[in-house]
């Protein structure tokens, strides 16, 4: 039995490393705005063995998964110390999700987990469930990170264990190993997708909010809020307005929210959004993009019509299917962009393209019509561009 266990222990460890080694590859050429990656950056499967298996042949001698991972998903991202580093969300089987870091030297492949997931420090009022991480390293000098806070609604009627309150939680770190955690954020309304903008904003910390009348529904919510806090140790929203709207028959019409934190750019504030549509196959979640004002984050500049990256082929397929979900992207120094995203609730991806691309793409995308002739019309000015320049 010894002797088995040792065969398959190597055997289990030659195929991880295998996995976590494992060079990424270029799809073939897309639309010209980004660039997708043949392989997941991050799985399940690329969780540490030691989190997983007990390898002691006394206690677990057919070396059984002890502790399973369902999925890996919806990450914050940084560059720290020359490294690209994911604040992963890992949901157990056990339906808890927690944070655990990763890294890699190329920011495509080769991720690889620090020893230990991150042990969240708690409130007075303890989380049932953490999760979606956005980082944001802020000119105060800290590094914040704001997730969901998930608990059970206190208020639900006997039996119903399904309904939940979402908040706001907040850490900061300034070396992302010790973490301190800050009063959840204060809010008349459930608040479970909050961003830090990376800037003070007339002296203020500055909160992409998406107000909600419940866990699931939207209800009152009009889209992406803006609010200004005096201070994020003890942060509150007192007055909020929507800078990024809900429109009927779009890709945003159920809700839509801020992804991670905007980058900024010579011609604005570079942003990513989620946006949520019902279907015959349920929620169908893409991504957007957006421009806002440089010196007034709030104002909004342009924005194309429809999404920006929508699942495609085995991207559609996972936990929760037809999904792409993005709260982690990284700019180099050069001006490339890696953008991280979930599919299915299930896997990282990452994409890379470049601001220049990303701003173009913005900035000469014709903006939603909000009706068919207008879809249209905008085809007739492209096929008709085209015509005029064939004559030059």
């Amino acid at each position: 039995m010894i002797n088995n266990f040792e065969t398959n222990k190597q055997q289990l460890l030659a195929l991880h490393e295998e996995l976590l080694s494992r060079k990424n590859e270029k799809t073939a050429f897309g639309n010209g705005i980004y660039q997708r990656y043949k392989h997941p950056v991050i799985t399940a499967e690329h969780i540490p063995l030691n989190w997983r298996y007990d390898f002691n042949p006394a206690t677990n001698p057919f070396l059984m998964e002890r502790i399973g991972v369902n999925a890996t998903l919806n990450s914050g991202a940084i560059r720290w110390n020359g490294k690209y580093l994911l604040v992963v969300r890992v949901e157990g089987n056990d339906r808890k999700s927690f944070f655990a870091v990763a890294e890699s030297t190329s920011g495509i492949d080769n991720f690889r987990f620090w020893d230990e997931p991150v042990l969240l420090p708690e409130t007075e009022n303890p989380d049932t469930n953490v999760y979606d991480m956005r980082l944001t390293a802020h000119e105060d000098g800290w590094i914040y990170g704001v997730f969901c806070s998930e608990r059970k609604d206190p208020d639900a009627p006997a039996g119903d264990l399904s309904s939940a309150v979402a908040v706001a939680g907040i850490v900061r770190t300034k070396d992302l190993k010790n973490w301190e955690r800050l009063p959840d954020l204060k809010s008349k309304s459930q608040q479970r997708n909050v961003v830090l903008h990376p800037e003070f904003v007339q002296g203020k910390y500055a909160l992409y909010t998406r107000p909600q009348d419940g866990f699931i529904d939207t209800g009152s919510g009009g889209g992406i809020g803006w609010a200004l806090v005096d201070d994020m140790t003890r942060a509150e929203v007192k007055a909020e307005k929507i800078i990024n709207f809900r429109y009927y028959h779009t890709i945003k019409e159920m809700k839509n929210g801020e992804g991670p934190h905007p980058l900024k750019t010579p011609k604005g504030w570079l942003h990513l959004a989620h946006g949520v549509r019902n279907c015959a196959a349920g929620l169908r979640y893409v991504l957007y993009l957006y421009l806002t004002d440089l010196h007034d984050p709030s104002k909004l500049i342009a924005e194309p019509a429809g999404y920006f990256m929508a699942p495609q082929g085995e991207e559609r397929m996972g936990d929760v299917s037809n999904v792409l979900f993005s709260n982690g992207w990284i700019v180099d120094e050069d001006g490339k962009v890696f953008i991280y995203y979930a599919s299915s609730d299930t896997r990282m991806h990452v994409a890379t393209s470049t601001i220049e691309q990303l701003l173009d793409y913005v900035l000469n995308t014709p903006a939603d019509g909000y009706r068919s002739r207008t879809s249209v019309e905008s085809i007739l000015k492209l096929i008709a561009k085209n015509k005029n320049d064939g004559k030059n």
